[in-house]
């Protein structure tokens, strides 16, 4: 029995002996199986594959350096790349690289720069092209305990219907860095998958549509073809919002839902974002907005975004409307008190919202000026092109003298409490908006 062990034992130092060996001599000439390697992945994922070089290391741990990687588009999408990086880690398994098998324990990929775009039909440039689409598999490599993110930048488009030419992009990140746990790219867009991925992500700014954000952290989760971004914090304008944001990648069209809660945000900063709204309004504004749609292959992949809200502005100016001043050329008030300062401004703003069609309504629309109180409701295009439509009752609070009393009234203004009242509507542009006193019929 002893000669047995010692047997035994002599083998297995002699055949840890040999692999150690051999890992030696393929770590030292790693590169000569560089085109091995880019073989197996190209099957492995379906995507054309570069590696400029190649090394093993065996400390710390196991792991393959892979220098000037790229995943190639599928033929179907334009010339490019879906991941670009200058270095990739691969921490393998050791036990099962001398069975001959590749186990992918950690992925790190520094600096890397992805571009995720969507063709009509709904095929992503990561999927396997080779693959089924009731399959519809990512890049597969088994499940990867973690995969990390340094400095990364990523940016996702749709290809145009009919035509398949680039489209714009609709979200962007940069100076990304993420962990994610328990990642099988393999069963990401799935829908029955039951494989998750959680983890973390934080970026130096991020862009969907027109909306800039900045210092964004949050928590993110892959599954089912979906993305989650959980407990987002970000700077926005001048202010901060918390919030969510997810993506359905998994149909034919992009969905998003997305919901915010948002707190002193500068309104000149935030509509200079927008071509119609640059100097049309200032002041501080909070609230929350819950938004949708899905993103179609057009050149304007956001037209369809629909939702509600409730936002406050305040302390702030509407420099083309000019409220009280409008209101001083309709009626010579001897007493405007207040409202003779500051024809612009207002203490505070706030309205219910309705997004659909491109089309911004409010039901209830609440005023509070200097000297001047409005109730209101109306709506707006989005891009300002089009005609204004708002109606509702200006209040002059500031109480008016007898003579003034009977020619406000006589120009359409209501009287009660020794206040007077209009009601108005305002029509024409965001640019050119008239505002106009209706005939008070009580």
């Amino acid at each position: 029995m002893r000669r047995k062990i010692i047997v035994v034992v002599t083998v297995i130092v002699a055949v840890a002996a040999i692999a150690v060996v051999l890992l030696l001599f393929v770590a030292a000439h790693a590169d000569h199986y560089r085109p091995q390697v880019i073989a197996y992945l190209q099957k492995k994922t379906g995507l054309p594959v570069e590696i400029g070089h190649m090394t093993l290391t065996l400390s710390p741990s196991l792991s393959i350096r892979l220098d000037n990687f790229g995943l190639k588009n599928p033929p179907i999408f334009p010339v490019g790349y879906f991941l670009k990086t200058p270095r990739v880690y691969a921490a393998l398994d050791a036990g099962a690289l001398v069975h001959g098998k590749i186990v992918i324990k950690s992925l790190t990929l520094e600096h890397p720069v992805i571009h995720m775009i969507s063709d009509p039909d709904g095929l992503w440039n990561f999927e396997n092209p080779n693959q089924s689409r009731t399959a519809r598999a990512a890049v597969s490599l088994g499940i990867i305990s973690t995969v990390e993110i340094t400095g990364g930048q990523l940016s996702v488009s749709n290809l145009i219907d009919p035509s398949d030419t680039p489209g714009p992009i609709f979200f962007e990140a940069r100076n990304v860095s993420s962990t994610l746990q328990h990642v099988d790219f393999g069963a990401f867009l799935n829908p029955s998958s039951s494989s998750t991925a959680q983890g973390n992500l934080k970026a130096d700014s991020l862009r969907f549509g027109a909306i800039q954000a900045t210092n964004v952290q949050s928590k993110l989760r892959l599954s089912g073809g979906q993305v989650f971004f959980e407990g987002i914090k970000f700077n926005v304008y001048g202010g901060h919002a918390t919030g969510s944001l997810s993506f359905n990648l998994a149909e034919k069209n992009t969905t998003f839902v997305a919901n915010a809660q948002m707190s002193a945000i500068d309104m000149a900063h935030l509509l200079a974002a927008f071509p119609y709204g640059r100097g049309k309004m200032t002041g501080k504004m909070e609230g929350n907005l819950k938004l949708a749609a899905e993103i179609p292959h057009t050149n304007d992949p956001l037209a369809g975004i629909h939702g509600t809200g409730h936002l406050t502005v305040r302390n702030g100016e509407l420099p083309s409307l000019m409220l009280n001043a409008n209101l001083m050329k309709l009626a010579h008030f001897n007493n405007l008190g207040p409202a003779r300062q500051d024809p612009s401004s207002f203490s505070s703003i706030a309205a219910d919202l309705q997004l659909a069609n491109l089309r911004i309504s409010s039901q209830q629309i609440q005023v509070v000026g200097y000297g001047v109180n409005v109730q209101s409701s109306g709506s707006v295009h989005v891009t300002g092109a089009d005609s204004l439509d708002y109606q509702g009752v200006a209040q002059i609070v500031t109480k008016q003298g007898f003579l003034t009393k009977l020619f406000a009234r006589m120009s359409g203004a209501s009287l009660k409490n020794g206040e007077l009242s209009f009601p108005f509507q305002v029509s024409g542009t965001m640019d050119k908006p008239t505002f106009s006193v209706r005939k008070n019929t009580h």
